[in-house]
Order: C-alpha cells, then sequence, then structure tokens
C-alpha cells in the first residue's frame, strides 16, 4: 500500500506535465479499497536533500486517493513558498508523504508545562492565536531538535513574534505516519 500511496502522488504530479489523465481512481479503489476512507495527508517534496515543497490537510475532510492527489499537485505547483516545480525537477525529487491522525487540543498552563507535555519527533504541532496559525509535522523535530527552536519557527511561521509562546496560544499536536 505505501509504495503505492507514492506511486499515485507522483502520478498526481507528472499529469500535470503530459496534460493527460493517467489515473483510473475507479480502478485504484476497488484493487485497494482503503483508498476510499478519509484520511488527511501532507505530501513533502525534496530536492538534493532540500525542502521543495509541502503541502497537506490537517483534518481529514475527503477520501485517501483524493487527499494524497490534490496535496501531490500542491505541493509541486502551489507551495507559495517556491516556483512551480519544473519537469527536470521533477525526475528527481523525492517523496514523503504523512498521514495524520486527528488533531487534538494540549493543555497547558504556562511553557514548562507546556515542554513537558510535547514529545518531540513523535508530536506534530499545531500552533494557533488569533487568526494565525502554522504547523509543522514530527519529522521537523529533525532539523529543530530544540523545544525553544521549534517553537520559536513555529511562531515566526504564524506570523507571530518567536516568542509567541508567553501569549499562550492554542496547541494541537497530532501524530504522522511516514511513508517513503
Amino acid at each position: 500500500m505505501d509504495k503505492m500511496l507514492l506511486a499515485l502522488a507522483k502520478y498526481s504530479i507528472d499529469e500535470e506535465f503530459r496534460d493527460e489523465l493517467q489515473i483510473d481512481k475507479d480502478a485504484m479503489i476497488k484493487k485497494y479499497p482503503q483508498l476510499k476512507s478519509k484520511k488527511a495527508v501532507f505530501v513533502t517534496l525534496n530536492l538534493d536533500g532540500k525542502l521543495r515543497g509541502c503541502i497537506g490537510s490537517l483534518v481529514a475532510h475527503r477520501r485517501l486517493i483524493d487527499d494524497v492527489m490534490s496535496n501531490a499537485k500542491s505541493a509541486a505547483f502551489k507551495d507559495p513558498r517556491f516556483a512551480p516545480l519544473s519537469e527536470d525537477e521533477f525526475k528527481r525529487i523525492e517523496l514523503e508523504i504523512s498521514i495524520l491522525s486527528t488533531p487534538y487540543e494540549l493543555k497547558y498552563s504556562d511553557i514548562a508545562d507546556l515542554k513537558s507535555k510535547i514529545r518531540p519527533n513523535i508530536d506534530g504541532v499545531l500552533l494557533q492565536h488569533n487568526s494565525n496559525q502554522a504547523t509543522y509535522l514530527p519529522s521537523v523535530w529533525e532539523q529543530l531538535p530544540k523545544f525553544e527552536d521549534f517553537f520559536a519557527y513555529l511562531c515566526q511561521k504564524a506570523g507571530l513574534q518567536k516568542d509567541c509562546l508567553k501569549l499562550h496560544p492554542r496547541i494541537s499536536v497530532y501524530q504522522a505516519r511516514k511513508i517513503k
């Protein structure tokens, strides 16, 4: 199933270069009925060991097949941090798919309490304050292993000051099963 999901993501991106449909969703669902279940998925593209695009859903709102296909295309062509993926880059990208659990709010009294409850390398984090929000997948802990750095960059990603934890933002956590 994992290899099929990676191939599905890759074919979805390739369709954009070919201007033709390559994926028969009905046939795939018949062969893999799990594709009908609603799941939240992030698709990450890496090129030469560096992030090249990452788009996903935090909450399951559509079938797994549709979430993988849509988020793969969005990561390749609509991530606002990057220019659309070129065909040459497409030939060299590495894909990762993260299937998320349902996020749940993590209640905490202060920063020290939050630090004691967060599980690096296990928890993905959704930070929300007023209309600002951002998330980091659990895999981001690999690049930012220190709690202080992880949250400083997450605050900035949300458009807030790097010390935004002083504002006591809403924190939700989730886990992800990563497919490479």
